[in-house]
């Protein structure tokens, strides 16, 4: 791979700033400064470094974030709102990358963002039905009857059939709630269908992984080799099974 097209995917530097760079003595490779631009490297092997930081390769990025209250799960808003691609320096920004999935600006919590379109899709597909785990508290107590709605699959008062979901009451007004699905407002509808009302809501996990309790709100940090591993594992169908809902 050309040096100007390697950091260019990494996001790095565009191919007009690695000329620059170049001639500035500002990157080297393997120890010894790079003297021009489409230098061939193994983007595997070579040690690459950009003012004195290596560039690591990576074929696809996977990064989890913790999203905050307000801020829209899209690559751009036209209102001019934050988005969670604000929160990430210029660097990764320039990837490319867009969320796997989509949670409400009031939801607070786990989002995955990539550039890697394949798995996300396979991990979005309805057929796949990925757990998503989210911390809830509402206005009144959920009832053993509301549980057991909700593990029947509920219809919403527009006809919206719900698959199966599993609501853990922890407090009388607090809890966890997993669905396998990702409908409009899906949680808030359930709650509202029950007579009841959200006034937080906080996704601790998706597809297996998990929200780490020391990353901060509006924090974000590359996924794991072993979180990685788990989202292709499911992408490829090997960790789905039924819910259980008893």
């Amino acid at each position: 791979m050309r040096l100007d097209r390697f950091l260019s995917e990494m996001g790095r530097s565009g191919r007009k700033e690695t000329a620059l760079a170049v001639r500035r003595g500002e990157i080297t490779v393997n120890g010894a400064p790079a003297d021009r631009p489409d230098l061939r490297i193994d983007e595997n092997r070579d040690e690459v470094f950009l003012r004195g930081e290596r560039v690591v390769y990576r074929r696809t990025v996977w990064l989890m974030l913790n999203k905050p209250q307000g801020v829209i799960s899209a690559t751009e808003d036209g209102r001019g709102q934050r988005t969670v691609l604000d929160l990430l320096p210029p660097e990764e920004r320039r990837r490319g990358l867009f969320p796997c999935g989509r949670l409400d600006a009031d939801t607070t919590g786990l989002i995955l963002l990539t550039d890697d379109g394949a798995l996300a899709h396979l991990l979005l597909s309805p057929k796949r039905h990925a757990d998503k785990i989210y911390e809830y508290r509402a206005a009144r107590p959920v009832s053993e009857e509301d549980c057991r709605r909700a593990a029947e699959g509920m219809t919403l008062s527009d006809g919206t059939v719900c698959l199966p979901a599993r609501i853990e009451p922890l407090t009388p007004l607090t809890g966890r709630i997993t669905l396998r699905e990702g409908k409009y407002h899906q949680i808030k509808r359930m709650f509202g269908a029950m007579e009841n009302r959200i006034l937080s809501l906080r996704r601790v996990s998706f597809a297996g992984v998990a929200l780490p309790p020391d990353l901060p709100e509006g924090g974000w940090r590359p996924l794991t080799a072993e979180e990685e591993a788990t989202l292709l594992s499911f992408g490829k169908g090997q960790n789905a099974q039924k819910m259980n809902v008893k």
